[in-house]
């Protein structure tokens, strides 16, 4: 099993983008199976996939049952405009975005989103994490559906580490989430549970893409700091998954946990 280190981010302000370790250990589990359209199972390694779609946008999205928890197989995709983007006097309509601002890549990998537009902050969809943005602490409500579509929400750091407990350990949940193609040197996973983790890289303050191939970078819905929330990783370099602490303002993708 390959070993990567990663640089602690800290509580200073930095637009840089750099993969950080800061781990959580919360134990939780929570989900359901239902709503979910059931299409296969496999038994060995206790997986049953189906489907379900955004009443929103009318996008469909692949699902998968691990142990007690059904996840969207694929990254969200919802063009989430409801939080002004604001940094050194700019400003935009979107926390949203494609990586590299080419459609393309929302095809193949779904958004990226800032942890405000991944929380809701301005509660448009539920309120249970209003007033979640960035340089501010606040006291969401759980579980948070955040920009998830109805009947599922953005998950916590005990959520992810059920999931980590369930395809047996953090230390190996790299290499079965992880997709069997895309990733950079030969990172690629087993993809054995049907998670099909996608490296779609993120977005930086500055607004600069960085490290598609290389990494996949999931929001929680659990904040560390005023400018600092809990997020997931998994890297090209590692056969495991890491959960950490990073800027609230960057863009990662988001992966929605059924009610």
């Amino acid at each position: 099993m390959l070993i990567v280190a990663f640089a602690v981010v800290g509580c200073d302000d930095d637009d840089s983008w750099s993969p950080s370790a800061r781990p959580n250990d919360e134990p939780g589990v929570e989900s359901s199976s239902s709503g979910v359209t059931p299409q296969s199972s496999d038994s060995e390694t206790s997986v049953s996939t189906g489907t379900m779609t955004d009443s929103r946008d009318g996008k469909t999205y692949r699902t998968v049952k691990i142990g007690d928890q059904v996840w969207m197989a694929e990254n969200l995709n919802y063009a989430y405009t409801g939080v002004p983007y604001k940094y050194d006097g700019y400003t935009s309509d979107s926390t949203s975005w494609c990586y590299g601002n080419d459609p393309a890549n929302c095809t193949k990998y779904g958004r990226l989103y800032t942890w405000a537009a991944a929380m809701d902050s301005v509660g448009e969809w539920s309120t249970n994490g209003k007033g979640c943005g960035y340089d501010q602490t606040c006291s969401p409500t759980y579980p948070v559906r955040g920009v998830c579509p109805e009947g599922w929400h953005l998950p916590d750091t005990t959520e992810w580490n059920a999931l980590f407990t369930a395809v047996g350990g953090r230390s190996t949940a790299g290499m079965v989430l992880k997709s069997t193609s895309g990733w950079y040197n030969s990172g690629n996973g087993s993809d054995a549970f049907g998670f099909s983790a996608l490296p779609a890289g993120d977005r930086d303050g500055n607004g600069g893409y960085h490290y598609d191939g290389n990494y996949a970078l999931f929001w929680s819905s659990t904040e560390s700091y005023s400018n600092l929330a809990y997020g997931m990783l998994l890297s090209y370099l590692s056969d495991s998954a890491s959960l950490y602490s990073d800027y609230k303002k960057f863009g990662f993708s988001v992966r929605c946990l059924k009610d």
